[in-house]
């Protein structure tokens, strides 16, 4: 074990007004891409420093579970496109009437049109049996991942990159494309690539399947349920 360093904290502070706007910006401007994806090729420097926002994500004892596939052949994202296919009207037949025919309406994928797919998965082994912080909740290594994802994602945005997530699979289809080993998790296939236009709400929103809901009736205080703050006692 690496021993304690006493001078490895720093004085903390907040952004810049600046800054602070650049990150609200990419939060409140980033949209799951399916159809405006540019075929233009990604610089791999630009790759790099999306991968390096992905790998600083916070993860529950250190662990760093992630993986990422980088898979820019064309006859593997086809055969990952048809593994999405199958899936995709089996959840199409789960919805009924309107809401089916409107599910079928959607496009839910950019998996061919994208320069690059990137699977990430989560390898649960990776700290051996027992991890700091995951002893009462195995689940963590898993939201670990999906911190890098998102990390990956505004990241991304800044850099003017669309970034769509799909997730109609069965996981063993992926799992035999790719040869992924059973213990490991896939978490995420990421279409990423350039865009020249985002919506400007999320496409599902635009095209009627959901809003978002208000924020105020999210929010609970002191206690599942209580929506109106307490008076201290």
């Amino acid at each position: 074990m690496r021993p304690f360093d006493e001078d490895a904290l720093s004085v903390a502070s907040g952004f810049s007004m600046a800054e602070r706007e650049a990150v609200y910006h990419a939060i409140m401007t980033r949209r799951d891409v399916r159809s405006q994806f540019l075929p233009d090729p990604l610089p791999e420097d630009v790759v790099g420093r999306l991968l390096t926002a992905a790998h600083h994500a916070p993860s529950v004892g250190f662990m760093q579970p992630w993986n990422f596939i980088l898979v820019k052949n064309a006859e593997v994202r086809a055969r990952v496109r048809d593994a999405f296919m199958k899936a995709n009207e089996e959840a199409a037949l789960m919805f009924e009437g309107e809401r089916r025919q409107a599910y079928r309406s959607l496009k839910l994928e950019g998996i061919v049109e994208a320069p690059l797919g990137i699977c990430v998965t989560c390898d649960p082994t990776r700290s051996g049996s027992v991890v700091l912080g995951r002893t009462h909740n195995p689940r963590m290594d898993s939201y670990s991942t999906v911190c890098a994802i998102q990390n990956l994602w505004l990241a991304a945005r800044a850099e003017g990159i669309g970034i769509g997530w799909v997730s109609i699979f069965r996981e063993d289809d992926l799992k035999a494309i790719l040869g992924i080993p059973d213990h490991i998790e896939v978490v995420a296939w990421l279409c990423a690539g350039f865009v020249d236009r985002l919506y400007d709400e999320p496409e599902l929103a635009v095209k009627g399947w959901r809003q978002r809901l208000p924020l105020q009736e999210l929010v609970f205080h002191d206690g599942w349920g209580r929506s109106e703050r307490q008076s201290p006692s």
